[in-house]
């Protein structure tokens, strides 16, 4: 898919195993030389040592990367693989840089998507608890879209429902009424309202196709009965 990604997307994840060998192992982490990015001279001020850190499964820090064997069996100078297995994760944000982010690594991002494994509902509370990671990066994470909710929305888009109450969409589960009554979410079927500089009628029709049936609650249903999570409501 391109890489028009936002929050609420579901994805699966994958990058095929490589080869490398254990530099160093501390307590919480094994640290291997990364496979696919290249050191970059040219940042002022960040050195990369061209290794990764790997935690330890009971290190308390989700990381999407593995290794085969698994880091509690390997030491100094082992060979192993990296990669990752097939993982489900769901999209908290998504971060835009311009110019592209200088992290002492090449390619530099231009974009970070924030992640949370299958299981996991967003904390506000807790901090670094997204994965983040540059889904055009020099690393070949395959990347497959399993749902987006709301596919047929964009963020900035207003509808009315089948109440007649206007509503503007900023996201799957961010919904604002436009007449100021309390939060909610709307019923379905909808009409799209303004997009833009429109609607086009094309649009316009394929929202009324795509809540001729269903609701906001069998959208919601199919995102957490993927993610196994609750969604952050605004």
């Amino acid at each position: 898919m391109s890489h028009d990604y936002r929050p609420g997307d579901v994805l699966r994840l994958e990058c095929p195993f490589t080869e490398t060998t254990v530099s160093v192992v501390y307590r919480s982490y094994v640290c291997v030389p990364w496979p696919w990015l290249e050191v970059d001279r040219e940042a002022a001020h960040i050195r990369w040592d061209g290794d990764r850190a790997l935690p330890l499964p009971d290190a308390g820090e989700w990381e999407a990367f593995r290794t085969e064997p698994s880091e509690t069996l390997l030491k100094p100078g082992d060979s192993c693989r990296v990669g990752i297995p097939p993982t489900v994760v769901h999209v908290q944000s998504v971060v835009h840089y311009d110019p592209p982010l200088v992290t002492g690594m090449l390619p530099r991002p231009a974009c970070h998507l924030d992640v949370l494994p299958q299981g996991e509902t967003y904390d506000p509370e807790l901090e670094d608890q997204c994965y983040a990671f540059d889904p055009a990066g020099g690393e070949p994470i395959g990347i497959e879209l399993l749902f987006r909710p709301y596919a047929f929305l964009e963020p900035g888009d207003e509808v009315a429902d089948r109440d007649g109450r206007a509503w503007r969409f900023d996201a799957a589960w961010d919904w604002h009424p436009l007449d100021g009554a309390g939060p909610d979410a709307p019923v379905w079927p909808l009409v799209l309202l303004a997009r833009g500089g429109g609607p086009a009628p094309t649009d316009v029709a394929a929202v009324a196709r795509a809540t001729a049936d269903g609701s906001h609650a069998t959208e919601l249903e199919r995102w957490t009965g993927l993610t196994l999570a609750r969604p952050v409501v605004e």
